[in-house]
């Protein structure tokens, strides 16, 4: 089987496709590049910091064409006049994306599959071809990316058959994933950050000591006139009657019938 292996452009392009954070980008970089030869094209595993200068020089080239997020247009992820590797020239934004969800696969350990619909995919893609040619790149990119697909209940799919209009599960093929170390590395990378961050605060601690805790002010209780709206209790604790009438009380003198009222 011949396999793909990836290069800085695809690694670079993950990061601004998937939106990972500027300060986590060197972390996903040693991780791929810990990997070496079963992921990363040979001439990238022989030095890091060369294998980094390659992927932020192609961040920068993607940033400068357009390919910031995943709303971006695939094809401004290869340059002008760029040949596949996989695919036909027509299907080279398939064979792009593709890449995106295979490395994706990769660096999400915890992730089993991604639900794909590849009828749908021709459309968004801009893919402008054949359907049959379409679904014969559709079966020639997920061999050397080392993909299987199933249906939506895990069973295996026979993609020679034709590509349906529904959802199928892409994953890793099984001896392929199990060769990568690290699988759970997004958890070990959060453990790393909480155990700096622990470490960062009890230093802190240690030389500018404690902060005291803000008292809140307390609450004064509005007193009971400004809630009733009503009488007033004088200073004697008595309630003198004044101009205002409680609602629905009697006027003095007179009923509902306008009879004057005894005493």
């Amino acid at each position: 089987m011949r396999s793909y292996y990836f290069n800085a452009r695809d690694v670079a392009a993950y990061f601004k496709y998937f939106s990972v954070p500027s300060y986590l980008e060197v972390s996903y970089m040693q991780y791929v590049f810990n990997l070496g030869k079963r992921v990363l094209a040979e001439p990238l595993t022989r030095d890091f910091e060369q294998f980094k200068r390659e992927v932020y020089r192609e961040l920068y080239f993607l940033w400068s064409n357009g390919f910031d997020s995943e709303r971006s247009d695939i094809s401004s992820m290869v340059t002008e006049g760029q040949v596949s590797l996989i695919c036909d020239q027509e299907c080279i934004n398939l064979e792009s994306y593709m890449k995106l969800i295979c490395l994706h696969l990769i660096f999400s350990g915890n992730l089993p599959y991604v639900n794909l619909n590849f009828a749908g995919l021709m459309l968004t893609l801009g893919i402008k071809c054949e359907e049959e040619v379409y679904e014969q790149n559709v079966r020639m990119v997920l061999e050397p990316l080392r993909l299987n697909v199933s249906d939506c209940f895990g069973k295996p799919f026979d993609l020679g058959r034709g590509v349906p209009d529904e959802l199928l599960r892409i994953y890793l093929d099984s001896e392929f994933k199990d060769s990568l170390s690290n699988r759970d590395f997004r958890e070990s990378l959060r453990v790393q950050q909480m155990a700096w961050l622990k470490d960062l605060k009890e230093k802190s601690f240690k030389l500018f000591g404690t902060i005291p805790a803000r008292k809140k002010p307390s609450n004064t209780k509005r007193s009971s006139s400004k809630r009733s709206g009503g009488y007033r209790p004088d200073g004697d604790g008595q309630v003198r009657g004044g101009k205002n009438q409680p609602k629905g009380s009697p006027k003095a003198g007179k009923n509902k019938n306008n009879s004057t009222w005894r005493i």
